[in-house]
């Protein structure tokens, strides 16, 4: 069973919102940004954990939430270092 849209956004603004404190950038990122940043995130850690023997993204669980929220401070990282 896939995840629903509603879950995607929660926990795409959740990850964002931690990614972006992590990272130090939440004063420049706003909800929508957030919100992309996590999806993205998540869609990124997804995919890694699953190529090193874990599970995707599942639902919106503390698994899903951590493997998100890795995607999207990596996601920052790589486009802080684009940026340079």
């Amino acid at each position: 069973m896939g995840i629903g849209i509603c879950t995607w956004l929660v926990l795409g603004g959740l990850a964002g919102w931690i990614a972006s404190m992590i990272k130090g950038t939440n004063a420049r990122m706003g909800l929508f940004a957030n919100i992309a940043t996590g999806i993205v995130g998540a869609l990124i850690g997804g995919w890694i954990a699953s190529h090193l023997g874990g599970a995707p993204v599942t639902g919106l669980n503390l698994y899903s939430l951590a493997v998100a929220t890795g995607g999207a401070v990596l996601l920052i990282t790589v486009l802080q270092a684009l940026r340079k």
